[in-house]
């Protein structure tokens, strides 16, 4: 009941759309959504679904704007996710995301600062500060956000007891390599961050984003509208680099037409010719 009525009143292309629900009078209370057939991001990129490379960091990259800009309309619409995780991020089939699962989701009261309850959620995605003051906010979910940001740049798990007992969470396996200035050490290295420079660029610009999600006192970290601008910068800094790398080698091609003009041997230029001319014509 709690996810009908939160989702009743929010409609934005990111969401899962619940087309409706059994009555109460039925023998099972059944929710019916639409149907988002290509799993889920963890299923992409640590789950079943998993494969070198894939999705690609452009992929992931749009994943994570579609994820901000889902969270920035919910918390305008005063509601609070509480389960931001990658197993409740569902991909279509174009990999365009549509966010689900609603049952911790709680209506923010209007001109609280936050909401007073006992901590719920996911381990390895709950907001620290939550967990230690009982106090729900909005940046709680900007902290789950930055767990989602961290398996995105390095396709592990949120939790795995088989890491090192300091960084079974990986929050804080991210914080330690990002502070002892290891990066690459965290970073998935299949996405091409050691041989793309524009990639390279974009990963390490979203590590330092993910690391200020993370910061364990809430007013520390940004709104999500900061984080979803600061995504979409990212990404545009990224494909006018991935522009001015194509018109270096426009330019470089024309520099070596230049200096070194082309010739053709007589038989590739005569069958030039016999394919212009291959067309019959009505006196033939």
């Amino acid at each position: 009941m709690n996810e009908v009525e939160i989702l009743a009143r929010l409609h934005h292309p990111n969401l899962v759309s619940l087309y409706g629900y059994t009555s109460r009078h039925s023998r099972r209370l059944l929710l019916v959504y639409e149907y988002v057939p290509n799993g889920t991001v963890a299923d992409h990129i640590h789950g079943d679904l998993a494969k070198p490379s894939s999705p690609p960091w452009s992929t992931r990259l749009k994943i994570a704007i579609e994820t901000a800009n889902a969270l920035v309309y919910l918390h305008a619409s005063d509601v609070i996710h509480r389960d931001v995780k990658t197993n409740n991020i569902l991909l279509d089939e174009n990999f365009t995301v549509k966010v689900a699962d609603f049952g911790l989701s709680r209506l923010f009261p209007l001109n609280a600062t936050h909401v007073s309850t006992a901590p719920q959620g996911t381990p390895g995605y709950v907001d620290p500060e939550y967990h230690q003051c009982y106090q729900l906010t909005e940046k709680s979910d900007v902290y789950s956000f930055g767990v989602v940001l961290m398996e995105l740049i390095s396709s592990l798990p949120a939790v795995d007891i088989m890491r090192h007992h300091h960084e079974i969470n990986l929050s804080a396996l991210a914080i330690n390599k990002i502070r002892s200035h290891a990066l690459h050490e965290l970073v998935d290295q299949n996405l091409g961050f050691d041989t793309v420079n524009r990639t390279r660029e974009m990963i390490t610009a979203v590590a330092e984003l993910g690391f200020r999600c993370l910061e364990e006192v809430h007013d520390m970290r940004p709104s999500m509208e900061e984080v979803l601008d600061t995504l979409k910068e990212i990404q545009n800094r990224g494909d006018n680099m991935e522009k001015s790398d194509q018109t270096d080698n426009i330019s470089d091609d024309a520099v070596l037409l230049k200096n070194n003009p082309l010739t053709f041997s007589p038989v590739s230029v005569a069958a030039k010719w016999v394919s212009n001319d291959s067309t019959p014509n009505a006196s033939g």
